[in-house]
Formats: C-alpha cells, sequence, structure tokens
C-alpha cells in the first residue's frame, strides 16, 4: 500500500501522524509512505529525521478576519492542489490521510478530486476550518472525541482515537521513573506545559516550592527550554527541594508516562490521548490562547467523565494546585476512580482502528 500522509505547523498534528506511520511499519512492511508538508512548518525538520520521504508545497493559512492575504492564500491554494496532484500521481498513492493544519487543504483536496481514497483525522474535540471544509470531500473523517462527530457528516464519522494512545503503551514504568531520578517506590506527579512551557504554570509552581518539599510523593517538573534557567534559580533560592526533580525537557515522554501517577498539564489533544490510554489522572489547565478555545472543550471531554479536574488559568493560584494534588493522590479511592474512568475514555488501539479504516477504503477501490 502506498500511502500519502500531510498534516503539519505544529507537533499536535505531526506527531500523530508518524505515530500512525510507526504502527503501519509494524504490520506492513512493504508499506510506502511520502510526507507531504509545507518549508516553513515543524514538519521540514521532523519527519526527515524519521526517514520519511517529504515533500513540500507552498501554502499559508486563512486569516479569520477580512484581509487581502486571504487573496493570496487562494492563489496559494489553487497552486498547491495543482503540485499536490502532481505530487500524488508520481507517488501513486493508494490514499491520503491527512493530519490537520492548512497543509492538509490542498493536499487532501487534491486526492479526492484525483479519485484516491481520503481520510482527514481530527484530534481535537472543536475541529479546524482546515477538516472542516475538506470533510465535505473525504470519504471518512476519523475522531477522537465524541464532541467532534456533530461538526461532521454523520455517514463519514468513525471513532478512532489517536495513534499517540498506541504508541505510549508498553513501557516499563520503573525504568521510566529511573531514567529521571524519581523512586520507583513512591508516587509521582508529572507537572509540564508542552515542549516550550506554560509560564503561568510555572509561576503557580515556584510559588508552591516550600509546600511540596514536604509532601510524600515526589515531583517531576518539566519547565521547557526557555524558563528553565529562571526556575533553577528560583529553586536554588528554596534550598532545592529533593523531592522535585527538574528537568527543561523530557525526551522519552512516552516512558515516563508509564510511571506517572497524577500529570498536571495543558489540554492538548495528544497529551490527552496519552494520558487516557494509559488511565492516568490529571489535574488540566487549557491554554486560554488557542484556536475557539479548543483546550477547554478537550478538558471538559474528561473532566465531565471524571477522569480529569478542570483548572481554569484564571483560576489557577500556587495553593489551589497543590489542593489539587493533594486531594487527588492522597485519596486511593479518588485516584483509583479517576483512573478508571480515563481509561474508559481512552482508545489504546487507535492506531489500529484508523488504519483498519485505510485498509477498507483501498480494498474498495477508487470512488
Amino acid at each position: 500500500m502506498k500511502i500519502a500522509v500531510s498534516g503539519g505547523g505544529t507537533g499536535g498534528h505531526i506527531y500523530p501522524a508518524l505515530a500512525l506511520i510507526r504502527e503501519i511499519q509494524k504490520n506492513d512492511k512493504n508499506a510506502e509512505f511520502l510526507y507531504i508538508g509545507t518549508q516553513s512548518g515543524l514538519e521540514s525538520s521532523i519527519v526527515p529525521r524519521e526517514n520519511i520521504p517529504f515533500q513540500s508545497i507552498h501554502i499559508t493559512g486563512f486569516k479569520r478576519k477580512l484581509s487581502f492575504d486571504n487573496v493570496k492564500t487562494v492563489i496559494r491554494f489553487i497552486k498547491g492542489v495543482k503540485d499536490s496532484k502532481k505530487i500524488l500521481k508520481d507517488f501513486n498513492a493508494d490514499i491520503v490521510i491527512g493530519t490537520g493544519g492548512y497543509v492538509c487543504g490542498p493536499v487532501v483536496y487534491a486526492a479526492a478530486k484525483l479519485g484516491i481514497p481520503t481520510i482527514v483525522h481530527e484530534q481535537n474535540s472543536v475541529p479546524g476550518l482546515t477538516n472542516k471544509f475538506l470533510s465535505r470531500y473525504v470519504d471518512k473523517v476519523a475522531v477522537c472525541f465524541d464532541e467532534a462527530a456533530s461538526f461532521f457528516p454523520k455517514e463519514k464519522v468513525i471513532m478512532t482515537g489517536n495513534p499517540r494512545a498506541t504508541e505510549v503503551l508498553g513501557q516499563n514504568a520503573v525504568n521510566g521513573k529511573l531514567s529521571v531520578g524519581l523512586d520507583p517506590a513512591k508516587q509521582s506527579v508529572l507537572i509540564f506545559g508542552g515542549s516550550r512551557g506554560a509560564r503561568p504554570i510555572n509561576e503557580a509552581v515556584l510559588k508552591t516550592l516550600a509546600q511540596l518539599a514536604v509532601k510524600p510523593y515526589e515531583i517531576l517538573y518539566v519547565t521547557g527550554e526557555v524558563h528553565y534557567e529562571n526556575v533553577k534559580k528560583e529553586a536554588e533560592l528554596a534550598g532545592n527541594p529533593s523531592n522535585i526533580k527538574i528537568k527543561p525537557f523530557i525526551h522519552n515522554m512516552p516512558e515516563v508516562l508509564a510511571g506517572t501517577d497524577l500529570a498536571v498539564t495543558r489540554a492538548g489533544a495528544t497529551t490527552l490521548a496519552e494520558l487516557t490510554s494509559l488511565g492516568i489522572p490529571s489535574i488540566l489547565i487549557p491554554s486560554p490562547y488557542v484556536t475557539n478555545n479548543h483546550q477547554e472543550k478537550n478538558a471538559r471531554a474528561l473532566s465531565d467523565h471524571g477522569a480529569a479536574e478542570l483548572l481554569l488559568e484564571q483560576d489557577l493560584t500556587g495553593s489551589k494546585l497543590v489542593d489539587s494534588i493533594d486531594r487527588i493522590l492522597l485519596d486511593d479511592e479518588k485516584i483509583r476512580e479517576m483512573r478508571a474512568a480515563a481509561k474508559k475514555i481512552g482508545v489504546p488501539d487507535s492506531a489500529n482502528r484508523l488504519y483498519a479504516v485505510m485498509q477498507e477504503l483501498v480494498s474498495q477501490g477508487k470512488k
């Protein structure tokens, strides 16, 4: 099977695509892949490092306000469709899947017009403009949250979950804890604000270092590269509490998550897929700076079912954060209930579900 994949702009679109590719490679050694992105997006550096063939087109996103730039975007879209058709014909793609970001627009649209089976994968509870547009042309729309289904044609929607949920399974929890200096015999809290960190979360944690220092559990505090040096200085002033391990970034996150008892984090779709797949309770502090406030809606999809506690950034204080951690982690019954609720939401076989949909479409042939 020849599979063309398109997704870009942010890691939330790229990493699910890579997780899907890796899972298919395990099951089908003859599968061939081509990743289509932009040169300006993260995908241009991340994908080639994975030894996946990569080609690019030039496209920009629409402005949400009236702007002459949107005229330029339409022109780029038309050229992007033309370029995508040539790339897809040369590759002789059997199927095309888009995982989000504006680059998917011309690529997946071109595939649909060529009669190639198509899928878009929506990670969030509230879809972006590109996937809403493409849903009119594709064969299937794969979703990760029930809340997203209502935005798409009912007959096309299929629940698959996020392929990253499959990738985090089977990790060694003890090795995960040891790799970051945690004691495997103690409960641990993972606090992180995404790859770049989150200033409001960092500020709340720094105000509570003295309180956290006397807790019976350990804390892995991932600051983000930008904030690391400042946080280290503050920790030194607080006496470098021995139960708080501070890191700028974690490269083995799936392994570390396997040993995590409670997560304090933003509410990005990929993170939530990983947490629910592993059944990890969480305190979610959604970023209010994202399109359509989708992180809060993502978070509520968990908190409404008892898998997480929602703490809005506007309400975030150090004392509230510590109270929430204690209320969950020091109550055995509470943490058991939240683990079960998270597991119930999780879709651990998501990559295989998505691959099965792809196989079925290809077996049916061209539209």
